[in-house]
């Protein structure tokens, strides 16, 4: 079924009659539901010249919010002629299991088929479906994906490699499982941000917890915060606060952009307060820089449960297991991940146990260089290392064919966003290397399919 988007006249929608479970031959696992993926073929050369993919895999989120943010496919498919592929993945969006999705997400044997190699499994069955419709048998496919999505491209490559002749993974922490990364990776690149834009904000950030403990621990602590901070709703704890203020933190350094940098904004009015202003008070400005002039501050904005948060629950709750935790060298208050309560947190939450190794023995990651050069090629691994998420990439080649391609002042899922007139020279720099690599890839299949 094929339908116009209002917003694109070039991208039409369609739905494929998606297997509910790909790994089982029970009568349930052969039910379908409606999974959702979207076709532009502005630019595409067409069948009759075997002219290229380029499949956008969906991550925690609904398709709408994804195809206008993953401008590497629109801008270079005039290019290369490219058919554009974007695909939802399971449970969310439109491309929901069972007849709801208050029932997909009921209980955990509903949930239970709502994976990683569930959804990579999906877009393998969509890719070929799509090819086999257009005669499109010889038309390379390169995978495309971010964060999360950009593990699912990486992993793609590696799983299904008579599918997709290459994948683009960009700022995919492939190495955050198991304990391959320091557990205060994340916090270590976020406190790095804050300490290179200004040690005086560094330290003034550092400080400020154990403040807000002490003044939290006063008679009428909590209300004197509330009133500081103007937050909504009266703070119920000093942990509400410091975990509203820690979030602030992370996105700021995560989504760093280099028209609008969160880190320089709360940093500067930090700086830029009088020497009288006591440590919260200079937190709280720099809180009002960062967010802008509200007539309140919702402490609870981070906790207010979108459809990625309920989704990413139950994935972090079954396999996606990152041990993040802050360490002592951090700007943080130090807190080590605590396996066990969050096993118990997710069995309260779900009725079964999280399964933290699982990653590694479905995709790999200890020693990826030793396993990875004998049998990988065609992956980029991009990042920015101002993404916190970086401390998990792959930031060295492992060969020729898996480059890693890094830059000092990017951040997360930079180079796959839509290109901007005003975007730095080494930000231009990183995406031309990759079109650079992705075109080596066509040529040396083109010239394999020519001697065939």
């Amino acid at each position: 079924m094929a339908e116009s988007t209002s917003q694109w006249a070039d991208y039409k929608v369609y739905y494929h009659n998606q297997t509910l479970d790909h790994f089982n031959y029970r009568p349930e696992s052969y039910t379908t539901f409606r999974q959702r993926y979207v076709m532009n073929a502005k630019y595409w050369g067409g069948a009759n010249t075997s002219a290229p993919i380029f499949v956008y895999l969906g991550d925690e989120a609904a398709l709408d919010f994804q195809i206008g943010s993953a401008g590497f496919l629109s801008d270079n498919a005039p290019k290369f002629k490219a058919l554009l592929v974007y695909i939802e993945h399971r449970y969310y969006g439109k491309s929901i299991p069972f007849s709801s999705r208050e029932e997909a997400f009921s209980n955990a044997s509903t949930l239970g088929y709502f994976s990683s190699s569930q959804a990579i499994a999906d877009y393998a069955e969509i890719i070929l479906h799509i090819k086999k419709n257009l005669s499109a048998e010889k038309s390379p496919v390169i995978v495309v994906g971010g964060s999360y999505g950009g593990m699912l491209a990486a992993w793609f490559r590696l799983k299904y490699p008579h599918i997709a002749l290459g994948a683009l993974a960009s700022s995919a922490p492939i190495l955050y499982f198991d304990d391959i990364t320091p557990q205060d990776g994340y916090y270590s690149v976020v406190s790095k941000d804050f300490r290179e834009k200004s040690e005086n904000c560094y330290n003034t950030l550092k400080q400020s917890w154990s403040e807000i403990d002490r003044v939290a621990s006063q008679p009428n602590g909590l209300s004197i915060l509330s009133k500081q901070f103007m937050t909504c709703s009266p703070i119920t704890s000093a942990s509400q606060l410091k975990d509203y203020l820690d979030s602030n933190y992370c996105e700021a350094a995560q989504y760093a952009s280099p028209s609008g940098d969160g880190v320089s904004r709360i940093c500067n009015a930090i700086d830029g307060t009088s020497n009288h202003t006591d440590i919260l008070g200079k937190i709280f400005k720099g809180l009002v820089s960062f967010n802008g002039n509200w007539t309140c501050y919702d402490v609870n904005a981070f906790n207010n449960p979108s459809e990625t948060d309920e989704g990413w629950s139950w994935q972090t709750c079954s396999e996606m297991v990152m041990p993040i935790a802050h360490g002592n060298d951090t700007m943080f208050q130090a807190e080590s991940f605590d396996l066990d309560a969050f096993v118990q947190d997710c069995k309260n939450a779900y009725g079964v146990s999280p399964r933290p190794h699982w990653i590694t023995a479905e995709f790999g990651g200890d020693d990826i260089k030793l396993i990875l050069e004998r049998f990988g090629s065609n992956i980029i691994f991009s990042n920015g290392l101002k993404d916190p998420y970086s401390s998990g990439g792959v930031l060295k080649s492992i060969s020729k064919s898996l480059p890693a391609i890094y830059t000092t002042e990017g951040s997360h899922c930079l180079d796959i966003l839509p290109s901007l007139p005003n975007d730095p020279k080494w930000l231009i720099k990183q995406r031309r290397r990759e079109v650079e690599i992705i075109s080596n890839w066509f040529r040396q299949y083109y010239t394999d399919l020519a001697n065939h």
